[in-house]
């Protein structure tokens, strides 16, 4: 393993140590973080989500945070408070795990910039 892979895990483990102390529970996986960035960008609370809601929350954290990278632009939020994003830049082909660091070095940068806190 890469040295600056070996730093992407220690910040993602530090970062799922943090949300652990914020909310008293620690999320199982990239997933769950991104579930839990849709409910914070929805910005209605943790309610009862239904499998489609949840499928559609992942989506919206995973634009959000892509949007860093200028990937996607926020084109509306419908009647219902739910956010639409518009692909602007098209995404790189990248294998699985190559997908999975991407997503985690923009979940890093997105909870630096939304909450103001460096992860080290």
């Amino acid at each position: 393993m890469f040295k600056k892979d070996l730093d992407l895990e220690k910040r993602w483990s530090k970062l799922l140590l943090g949300i652990e102390e914020l909310i008293g529970k620690k999320p199982n996986d990239l997933n769950g973080v991104l579930f839990l960035i849709g409910v914070q960008e929805l910005g209605q609370g943790n309610k009862n989500f239904s499998k489609e809601q949840k499928q559609d929350l992942m989506h919206i954290a995973i634009c959000k945070v892509l949007s860093y990278a200028g990937f996607y632009k926020l084109d509306f939020i419908d009647q219902d408070g739910w956010p639409h994003w518009k692909l602007v830049k098209k995404l790189p082909h990248f294998d699985i795990l190559e997908q999975e660091k991407l997503l985690k070095i923009q979940v890093l940068e997105y909870f630096e910039k939304e909450f103001d806190i460096e992860i080290k």
